[in-house]
């Protein structure tokens, strides 16, 4: 995997993720950046930068890192009121890396996305993030509504994100406020849907409550990385009150 752009290659090169970053090239320019100093860059135009990693957003630098390294979701389950956020098939990459920065931002143990049907971690989702997929956790599961009920079993609640006027029509309960819920004491996983139609049925169905964000405007919801980030912040907030 080539990774490009200065923020995923510099959390790249000190993430905690367990992945090892072989060669990097850099413009002569960025090559003198105190951060890559040390790390001895091939100096590159950026034209060979861009053929290395095949976009042109690479801000004069890219890297060699290996397979990026998925957690379990067993791992994630057994920490201490873990706060995860489950994504249903989620396939623009954009949208993964964001909801993945802002989860990191926001204090999270770890996203879960599904094997199939579904962006995985790739170079664009690393810039997406800027370069918080190499600090946060992230596991496939090969099927999320039985993951979310594994979820229930060791003792977190799940809350899907759902639209207001969709309701049952979703395959879960009705949706209450999203800052209703006590989202203290227990772990959470926040589960958010596909960029178009939301949470699939059975999804929904495995979550133990539905929440909406309120929308005043005249476009019906959200993009799932904006909701992603009023939702967290919300449950970080609770957290916060509640622990003081």
């Amino acid at each position: 995997m080539i990774v490009y752009g200065r923020n995923p290659v510099r959390e790249a090169l000190r993430g905690r993720r367990a992945r090892a970053v072989g060669r990097v090239w850099a413009t002569s320019r960025a090559a003198r950046e105190p951060w890559l100093a040390e790390r001895e860059p091939s100096v590159a135009s950026a034209e060979e930068i861009e053929e290395l990693c095949g976009s042109p957003s690479h801000q004069g630098v890219c890297a060699e890192a290996g397979p990026y390294p998925y957690a379990g979701s067993a791992e994630l389950l057994a920490r201490s009121e873990p706060l995860l956020v489950a994504l249903d098939q989620v396939q623009d990459p954009q949208n993964l890396g964001s909801v993945c920065r802002t989860a990191e931002c926001a204090g999270a143990d770890g996203v879960v996305i599904p094997e199939r049907r579904a962006a995985e971690v790739t170079p664009a989702v690393c810039k997406a993030s800027a370069g918080a997929v190499e600090h946060l956790a992230v596991a496939r599961v090969k099927n999320l509504a039985d993951f979310l009920l594994q979820a229930r079993d060791a003792g977190c609640w799940s809350y899907g994100a759902s639209a207001p006027d969709r309701g049952e029509a979703g395959g879960g309960p009705e949706p209450v406020p999203y800052d209703r819920p006590d989202y203290w004491g227990s772990g959470v996983v926040l589960v958010l849907g596909s960029e178009g139609s939301g949470l699939r049925p059975r999804v929904a169905s495995a979550c133990d409550q539905l929440i909406a964000l309120p929308v005043r405007g005249r476009v019906s919801s959200l993009n799932v990385s904006a909701a992603a980030s009023a939702i967290l912040y919300e449950i970080l907030q609770t957290r916060l009150d509640s622990s003081s």
